[in-house]
């Protein structure tokens, strides 16, 4: 039986596909830990933890690095916030272009009770408020990953013009894209070209500032910017200066911080969101029960699916007995291990090796059961990081 432990709440429906694959929960030497936004640290790591499923994309509050130095593969959930995430992009293009959040304080602030007086206010002030419309306007999508490509699919049929910028696009995620999206070849094109920027990419070094003095330059006058990936993607005091010299319009972003706090209380150019871009109940179970799925998936058969420090791997299952071993990627390394295993005396039936930079794992099916004698032995191969059989 494996274990489970869990940071945050998760979804039941998540937990609950463990529990019904004969899961249980350990509070202190978990096989696999279900987390959301907890930070991770090294004492976090116990000696029987192999794998972390974070219900969610981002991981940069998991160390990696340690991670994968333990064998301890960590997966993510892309695509599972995905709708939540588009809805919520669509929501801040409204909130940015019609006066929607300005209209409301003004009507809110209305202290009359004459049914006739509030109606004249009304229409007296509406030209305040007065906005643009999305249709025919183009928009520029950096990232066409999971969100990136469904918010392509929903802008287009709303008849935006759609650019689209990603140099690492995978392909299910360009066959999702519609066929009228324009493939952006540089940043500096798609940034000088719409009226609206939407940011979908992961936080890593080289898209740590992405947004900032020297790319805004680039930006089309006038136009407005959607944040919902991470806040440390855009720099904020380049982007104040920008929205004092209106180069940039508007500003939507999922991350307030002190700065945008005190200017969206002094100007109307900055909405600021509580972090909700996921903050959906269906995102949540969506998301959990993915998490769940792999750590289920990985700890029975190895198959190693949306792991952000692993390769993917998955083996159909030609026998009852699979070893699962994690090592380092160096030459003869199969070699080693196969040789033990012949030692022994037993057919291997089917196997498959991947690596991902340093790291590797390989899946061995036997004909017959390894012996606790053979699986030791193979444990004091040098750089052979994890070994053990699926239950």
């Amino acid at each position: 039986m494996y274990t489970f432990k869990t940071h945050n709440n998760i979804a039941q429906e998540g937990t609950d596909v463990l529990i019904e694959n004969n899961f249980a929960i350990n509070e202190v030497e978990p096989d696999a830990l279900l987390i959301r936004s907890f930070i991770l640290e090294d004492k976090n790591f116990n000696e029987s933890l192999k794998c972390i499923s974070r219900a969610g994309a981002g991981v940069n509050h998991i160390p990696i690095e340690i991670a994968t130095e333990k064998g301890i593969v960590v997966f993510n959930t892309p695509g599972g916030n995905a709708n939540a995430v588009k809805e919520l992009v669509i929501c801040g293009l409204l909130l940015s272009s019609r006066g929607i959040i300005q209209g409301h304080l003004f009507a809110e602030g209305i202290d009359e009770i004459d049914p006739i007086k509030v109606t004249n206010l009304v229409e007296g002030n509406k030209k305040n408020f007065k906005g643009n419309e999305l249709k025919g306007k183009t928009i520029g999508i950096v990232g066409l990953g999971s969100i990136g490509s469904l918010l392509a699919q929903s802008l287009e049929v709303m008849g935006m013009k759609v650019i689209g910028y990603d140099p690492n696009i995978s392909v299910d995620a360009a066959w999702q894209l519609p066929k009228e999206v324009e493939k952006a070849e540089s940043l500096k094109y798609l940034f000088s070209n719409s009226d609206y920027i939407s940011l979908h990419v992961p936080l890593v070094e080289d898209t740590r500032n992405l947004i900032s003095k020297e790319t805004i330059k680039f930006i089309k006058k006038g136009a407005k910017l959607i944040n919902l990936s991470r806040g440390e993607i855009v720099n904020n005091q380049d982007l104040l200066h920008a929205l004092n010299e209106n180069h940039i319009s508007s500003f939507v972003t999922d991350f307030p911080t002190p700065e945008m706090i005190q200017r969206s209380k002094e100007f109307n150019d900055v909405i600021l969101l509580p972090h909700l871009g996921a903050s959906t109940k269906e995102a949540e179970i969506n998301c959990a029960i993915m998490a769940a799925e792999q750590v289920k998936n990985f700890l029975h058969e190895g198959v190693i699916k949306n792991s952000v420090n692993f390769p993917s791997i998955k083996l159909s299952k030609s026998s009852n007995y699979r070893l699962i071993l994690i090592h380092q990627d160096e030459p003869g390394m199969l070699g080693k291990i196969t040789n033990e295993i012949a030692k022994e005396k037993l057919n291997i039936s089917d196997m498959i090796n991947k690596s991902r930079n340093n790291i590797a794992i390989t899946l061995i099916d036997t004909s017959e059961k390894p012996s606790d004698d053979l699986i030791n032995t193979i444990r004091q191969i040098p750089s052979l990081v994890s070994a053990r059989l699926c239950k």
